[in-house]
């Protein structure tokens, strides 16, 4: 009897190791998958407390962290990488301005649909002595649909004119969940309301006669040290210009526009 237990404990002994060396392969499978779990996780908070970082594919914006302009006025050489104002630009207010706001956005970015209300705000405060400049910067890894969102803007400025695209602006910053989920079968119809020919804008957005213009509004924002949306400056008529990062609280960027005022 004896001789039978220790047997069978051998046997069970013999038995929970062989499944313990058959488990093993599968809990180091779920340990490295927890792991990279978690990791997703952290860079998950890590964005949604900072803002929306740029890369942009494979290309990045042409800066380095050490090399970019950090918050606040710029130096003379930093401004010089800013591209200047053309006929191209969406400016909405005076062209005479006082003071620019250069804003390079992501339709699908939740902190450029936070900040726009910000902006016609200071808009409506500071009438013709500020202007705001809308610029392209769609981080498409993380927001695949915004290059899409920026080229549709383009077609209804060609077909409707900048008082449309801005019409047009307004409604997607209303309407975006952001982070990827506006329902694109809806452009038409918000095209429509700005004004537009939903046949024409559609067969315009189609034809993808935009995404070079797009992308060339995200290199030039790169270049001048932008590496995340909103990223914004403010220029004034001596030349002057400053950076602001981010979604900034009113009273942050009034205190900027108001230094820029009195430069």
């Amino acid at each position: 009897m004896p001789e039978g237990r220790k047997s069978t404990e051998k046997t069970s002994k013999k038995s929970g190791g062989n499944l313990l060396g058959k488990l093993t392969p599968f809990l180091i499978v779920i340990s490295i998958v927890l792991a990279f779990l978690v990791g997703v996780l952290w860079q998950k908070v890590s964005y949604l407390s900072s803002g929306t970082s740029a890369t942009k594919g494979t290309t990045t914006t042409g800066t380095t962290q050490g090399s970019a302009p950090s918050e606040g006025k710029l130096s003379e050489d930093q401004t010089k990488k800013i591209p200047g104002l053309t006929d191209k630009d969406h400016v909405r207010g005076s062209r005479d301005a006082k003071v620019f706001l250069i804003e390079y956005s992501d339709f699908e970015c939740p902190f450029c649909k936070r900040f726009h209300p910000t902006l016609l705000q200071l808009l409506e405060e500071y009438g013709d002595q500020l202007a705001l400049v809308y610029r392209h910067f769609p981080l498409d890894q993380l927001h695949p649909k915004a290059d899409k969102e920026a080229e549709a803007s383009e077609c209804v400025r060609e077909l409707g004119g900048e008082e449309a695209f801005w019409k047009f602006v307004d409604k997607i910053f209303e309407v975006t969940p952001s982070n990827n989920g506006l329902d694109h079968t809806q452009l038409p119809t918000y095209a429509s309301e700005a004004g537009v020919d939903s046949g024409a804008f559609k067969s315009c957005l189609d034809s993808g006669k935009y995404a070079d213009y797009v992308e060339a509004d995200f290199q030039g924002g790169g270049n001048a040290g932008i590496t995340g949306t909103p990223g914004n400056f403010v220029l004034n008529q001596k030349g002057e210009a400053w950076m602001v990062v981010g979604a900034q609280p009113y009273e942050n960027v009034k205190a900027v526009i108001d230094e820029a005022l009195k430069s």
